[in-house]
């Protein structure tokens, strides 16, 4: 009996002290506002830009089942080149995964896919058209509230370069 009196204290004791080891660890979640730039840029002088915003929280368990998304897609038809013709997703998408908080910046994993249409197409008129694509995927660090180009990549037809640039904004 006195063995199981003994037993009993002791897990009373340990769950008493995993119950505050429990309270001292848990770090409520913050919330960010992340601010995309779509940039095509020639020289110094930004030709384009499109900017586009979600929010974010570094709770492990909403970001894992919940990653964020930003899309804003066009179906475009296009000639196939055969006579035939065929649906184009052409936008950008972005997708963001694990915000983790760090000193003074904020780490995130993001995949960016960018396609659109030159305007200044040389494809012959019986071609189908020439479609720019972008896709960049990378864990980056960003410092908070200072605009970070995260990717960017040269046009191989011009001396053109798009880039995308994220601010990271914490919400209080």
């Amino acid at each position: 009996m006195l063995r199981i009196k003994n037993w009993g204290l002791c897990l009373v004791a340990l769950a008493l002290v995993a119950g505050t080891c429990l309270g001292q660890d848990a770090i409520s979640p913050k919330f960010y506002k992340l601010d995309f730039v779509v940039k095509e840029v020639e020289g110094a002088k930004v030709l384009n830009a499109r900017a586009y915003s979600v929010v974010v929280t570094t709770d492990v368990v909403s970001t894992e089942q919940h990653p964020c998304s930003i899309r804003t897609i066009s179906k475009v038809p296009m000639s196939n080149g055969s006579g035939g013709y065929g649906l184009y997703d052409l936008g950008v998408s972005v997708d963001c995964r694990s915000p983790r908080e760090t000193p003074g910046g904020l780490t995130l994993r993001v995949d960016a896919d960018i396609s659109s249409v030159p305007q200044e197409s040389t494809t012959p008129s019986n071609y189908p058209p020439t479609v720019r694509q972008n896709k960049w995927t990378s864990s980056v660090v960003v410092p908070l509230r200072k605009p970070t180009v995260i990717f960017s990549s040269d046009d191989l037809t011009t001396k053109r370069q798009m880039q995308l640039e994220l601010t990271a904004t914490p919400i209080t």
